[in-house]
C-alpha cells in the first residue's frame, strides 16, 4: 500500500510538473504577443488611426483624437519630409526630416520618442509615445530557424519531461532505500532479539554441562554425554553469532575499522589461538610463509580473524582426526591470498574447479562459510573455495596502494 501510494503521488508530481510547464510557455507566449507591436501596438492602433485622417480639399480633418492618450501623439510628413499636419507633438520633434532621419526612426526612436509609422498615399504617418515609456528593439529570424522552432519546443519539452522524470526517479531511489533502511533495522533488531534469547539460555547449558564435566560421582559416559552437550551447545553459539554477523553484513551495517596489518603476524596470532584452544588436537596443523615477506594490507583484524577461524574450525568439523590443516599466504599480481587447506570431508565431489557462493547455498554452503565470502567482499576482495582430494579457500584481499615495507616472516 505504501508503494502503491508512493506511485500515485511521483505521478501526480510529474503531471502538476508538466501541466505548470505547459501553462507557463503558454503564459510567456501570450505575454510576448499581447505586449509587442505584434499584439496591441502599444496602445497606439495606427491602422485605424491613418483612417481617421482625411484629405477633405483644403486640409487634413482628424477625428481619431479617441484613439490617442494624453501623452501621445502624431504627425504625416509629406514626400519631402515636411510636417504637413500634426496632433499634440512635442515640442523638441522637429518639422523638417530628410531621408536618413526617416530610415533611422521609422525602425527605432524619434528624439527618444517611441514611434510606430505608416506609410499613406500622401505620406508617411507617424505616431508617437512619450519618451522612456515604451522599449523596442529590432529582432529578426532567418525562415530556416523559424521552421525549426517547432523541433526547439519539443526539445525543450523532451529536456523538462526528462528532468521531471529524474527527479522521480531520485525521489523513488531514495525511498526504496530509506524503506530497506528501516526493513534491514527491523530485521536487525528482530536477529538481535532471538540470538539474546538463544543464547542466555545456551549459556545456561553450557555452564551446566561443564560442571557435570568435572563432577566426580558421574560415570566416564556420562561425563561423555556432557562434554558432547557442551561441544554442541559452542557450535550453536557460534551459528548464532555467524548469523548475526552474516546478517548485519549483508544489510552493510556492520562498520569495518579498519587497520595496517602485517599478515606474518596476524596469522601467527590466529594460529596460536587456534592451537590454544584445542581445536587442533588430533590434527596435524602447518603454516606456510613465504621468505621474502608479504605486503601490508588494510583490514578489520576482528573480521578478518574470524573468517579465518571459520575456515580452521570448518575443517576440523568436516574431517576426521589424523587430517592435516595447512595455513599459508602468499602475494600475488597486487593482492594478499589467505589459503586454508584440509583434508576432504566424506561424499565430497572432486574437482578443481574455483566455487563460490549461490543463492541456494551452492558448494561453500554453510552460514560460516557464507560469512567467510562476505567478509573478504566487505574488504574488496573475494573468496573462492576448492574441493579435491583436499578442501582449499583462499581469499584474495587487495594490498595498501601506498608504497609499504614488505615484512619478512619471523622466525619460528
Amino acid at each position: 500500500m505504501k508503494l502503491r501510494g508512493l506511485l500515485k503521488g511521483i505521478m501526480l508530481v510529474t503531471v502538476s510538473s508538466l501541466l505548470i510547464a505547459v501553462v507557463t510557455l503558454f503564459g510567456i507566449f501570450a505575454f510576448f504577443y499581447y505586449n509587442t507591436v505584434y499584439g496591441q501596438d502599444w496602445s497606439i492602433p495606427v491602422s485605424k488611426l491613418s483612417e481617421t485622417l482625411t484629405w477633405d480639399g483644403t486640409g487634413y480633418a482628424f477625428t481619431g483624437e479617441q484613439l490617442l492618450k494624453a501623452d501621445q501623439w502624431a504627425m504625416l510628413l509629406d514626400e519631402t519630409g515636411q510636417v504637413v499636419w500634426e496632433f499634440q507633438k512635442p515640442d523638441d520633434v522637429p518639422e523638417q526630416y530628410t531621408i536618413t532621419d526617416v530610415a533611422a526612426f521609422t525602425r527605432w526612436y524619434l528624439n527618444d520618442y517611441p514611434v510606430l509609422c505608416r506609410v499613406r498615399d500622401d505620406g508617411l504617418l507617424v505616431a508617437g509615445a512619450p519618451k522612456d515609456s515604451v522599449w523596442k528593439h529590432d529582432m529578426a529570424m532567418s525562415t530556416q530557424t523559424l521552421l525549426q522552432t517547432p523541433a526547439w519546443l519539443i526539445g525543450f519539452f523532451l529536456l523538462a519531461l526528462g528532468s521531471v522524470l529524474a527527479l522521480a526517479w531520485l525521489a523513488v531511489s531514495r525511498w526504496f532505500r530509506q524503506d530497506q533502511q528501516v526493513r534491514d533495522a527491523a530485521r536487525s533488531n528482530w536477529i538481535n532479539g532471538v540470538s539474546h534469547d538463544i543464547r542466555t539460555p545456551l549459556s545456561v547449558v553450557m555452564g551446566y554441562a561443564a560442571q557435570l564435566e568435572d563432577a566426580n560421582d558421574l560415570t566416564a559416559e556420562h561425563k561423555r554425554q556432557a562434554t558432547a552437550i557442551r561441544a554442541q551447545s559452542q557450535v550453536i553459539r557460534d551459528l548464532v553469532n555467524d548469523l548475526n554477523l552474516t546478517m548485519r553484513l549483508d544489510c552493510e551495517m556492520q562498520a569495518l575499522r579498519k587497520e595496517r596489518l602485517q599478515p606474518a603476524v596476524f596469522l601467527r596470532q590466529v594460529a596460536a589461538d587456534f592451537l590454544n584452544g584445542g581445536m587442533a588436537e588430533g590434527f596435524d596443523f602447518e603454516m606456510e610463509l613465504p621468505e621474502n615477506g608479504l605486503p601490508d594490507i588494510e583490514a578489520d583484524p576482528f573480521l578478518l580473524r574470524r573468517a579465518v577461524n571459520n575456515l580452521l574450525v570448518n575443517c576440523v568439523r568436516h574431517n576426521a582426526p589424523g587430517c592435516s590443516i595447512h595455513l599459508g599466504a602468499r602475494a600475488e599480481g597486487g593482492q594478499l591470498v589467505l589459503r586454508v587447506e584440509g583434508g576432504t570431508a566424506a561424499g565430497t565431489t572432486q574437482t578443481s574447479a574455483p566455487q563460490t557462493l549461490e543463492s541456494d547455498g551452492g558448494a561453500a554452503h554453510g552460514t560460516g562459510l557464507r560469512l567467510v565470502s562476505q567478509i573478504a567482499a566487505a574488504h574488496g576482495g573475494k573468496a573462492e573455495f576448492h574441493s579435491g582430494t583436499t578442501y582449499r579457500c583462499e581469499l584474495y584481499l587487495p594490498v595498501k596502494r601506498e608504497p609499504c615495507i614488505q615484512h619478512r616472516a619471523p622466525l619460528t
